[in-house]
């Protein structure tokens, strides 16, 4: 039987599920997630391979918002051109019963889409069945969707008919990657967003937004079955630096513990991870700092 292949976008709001949605279908966690907007800035690669039927190649990108510097205008490239340059989206939403302004955004990007979209919505683990339909009725008539499939990322309630149907969308074609793989990420980047995700989690609404992170090393010891890992966390201002160290080195400590946890599960072998902090003030603005810290151009529209 001839497969199916082809690549996939998912789009949406920030914190709407689409990193979660990435993790549960592919069965590992490749992208970090957290209650924080801006938690993915790369467009992000997982693979889904069906033996029978083919491979689907899901971009997981940034949420949609109005950029406030050269992060955030780069963070809207990677995320306009992975529309235009697949061949199925899927707009992930939220139960919501009106469509707000960062959703009336995304729609009029769709105004000149030709390939097929998916209307996505996630969380209805939070509501109730009848909740459902009047979500749909808000939107239904934004744009001709193939079609409109309720989910839950978290539960995997729905994931399956996604599945289905996105196969049904997709061209018949050679699969892009081998069937082994789930994501086209680097180890060493992987790494560094566990790490980042961490710094999401636990610390102050202002200054994860300010962070990024960087392997500065990273050595397997083949005499103890280590990993030794050397990681430093950037961030925009002295007073941030304090915070992310924390009192007698308690913050970065717990950054570290709760992100070598994920690593090794990741790795599935023992890590030694040395974290350390550094300031490099504005890098947001940056156009050359922020292609240092891995964010890469040709991701951009």
């Amino acid at each position: 039987m001839e497969k199916k292949s082809g690549l996939v976008s998912v789009i949406g709001r920030p914190n709407v599920g689409k990193s979660t949605l990435m993790n549960m279908i592919v069965e590992q966690k490749v992208a970090i997630t957290s209650d924080k907007p801006q938690t993915t800035r790369n467009r992000i690669r997982c693979i889904y391979t069906d033996e029978a039927r083919g491979q689907i190649v899901f971009s997981d990108t940034p949420g949609v918002q109005k950029p406030r510097n050269s992060l955030g205008r780069y963070m809207e490239g990677v995320t306009d051109r992975a529309a235009k340059d697949c061949d199925v989206i899927l707009w992930m939403i939220e139960p919501d019963q009106f469509v707000g302004t960062k959703d009336s955004m995304i729609a009029s990007k769709l105004i000149d889409i030709t390939v097929p979209v998916i209307l996505v919505i996630n969380k209805i683990d939070r509501i109730k069945k009848e909740q459902i339909l009047p979500v749909i009725e808000a939107y239904k008539d934004l744009f001709p969707f193939k079609a409109i499939i309720p989910i839950s990322a978290k539960t995997g309630e729905g994931v399956t008919e996604l599945i289905d149907e996105l196969f049904d969308a997709l061209p018949y074609g050679e699969m892009f990657f081998p069937d082994d793989e789930i994501t086209d990420q680097p180890i060493r980047q992987i790494v560094a967003e566990m790490i980042r995700e961490k710094a999401l989690k636990l610390l102050s609404e202002e200054i994860p937004h300010g962070i990024a992170v960087v392997i500065e090393s990273f050595r397997d010891n083949e005499n103890d079955g280590i990993t030794d890992i050397d990681a430093l966390i950037y961030c925009e201002k002295e007073s941030h630096k304090g915070i992310i160290i924390g009192k007698g080195g308690s913050m970065i400590k717990k950054i570290g513990h709760d992100a070598r946890l994920d690593i090794e599960n990741l790795l599935e072998n023992k890590v030694f991870l040395t974290l350390n902090v550094k300031v490099k003030k504005n890098w947001r603005q940056s156009d050359i700092l922020i292609k240092n810290f891995g964010y890469k151009k040709e991701d951009e529209a």
